[in-house]
């Protein structure tokens, strides 16, 4: 199992685990996870985190049940996997982001069932860190299509459909609804 940890910050030697900046609204029996925790990513969901750090974006893709009128309004004809949506005034901003990717040793990783993150209640030392430019292109060799829109609110709609959709800080678009 490959497990990641991206950030803006190249200099980290070991994690140490934080509460989330941010508390989800969680079960009694999931609320640890807003507690301390170091997180991590597996490698075919590391797609998500392809953005400068308070890029707001949503990625899409299509499962087993996505019906052909959600793949045709949302995807198109595009042959990429996933679709990745941001707002225009990033697009330079991920053009030229660089981002720094720590590869995670797994073995104190739990998973937390809930969209291929992984924790560890424990300090961790990364493997190893890469730098990644030109992140547009770091999506284009994942095989990410990325769009650009005026808002990411026009996008709101595709939690409707039949496709995955993950949005990840969406607190920064425009006009996104708290």
């Amino acid at each position: 199992m490959e497990l990641f940890h991206f950030s803006d910050d190249p200099r980290i030697e070991v994690f140490e685990p934080r509460p989330v900046r941010i508390p989800a609204s969680r079960s009694p029996e999931r609320e640890w996870m807003n507690g301390p925790l170091v997180w991590a990513i597996d490698r075919p969901h590391s797609v998500l985190y392809l953005f400068p750090r308070d890029c707001p974006r949503i990625v899409i893709w299509p499962t087993a049940r996505t019906t052909d009128e959600a793949r045709s309004k949302w995807i198109g004809s595009s042959s990429a996997g996933p679709v990745a949506f941001i707002e225009a005034g990033w697009l330079d901003r991920v053009r030229a982001g660089e981002i720094y990717r720590y590869e995670m040793p797994a073995d104190t990783f739990e998973n937390t069932q809930d969209a291929a993150m992984w924790v560890s209640r424990m300090a961790v030392r990364p493997n190893r860190m890469e730098t990644l430019a030109a992140l547009d292109r770091c999506l284009s060799a994942a095989g990410v299509e990325l769009r650009s829109l005026d808002r990411l609110t026009a996008s709101r709609p595709v939690w409707d459909s039949t496709l995955h959709a993950s949005g990840i800080r969406l607190r920064n678009a425009m006009n996104w609804p708290q």
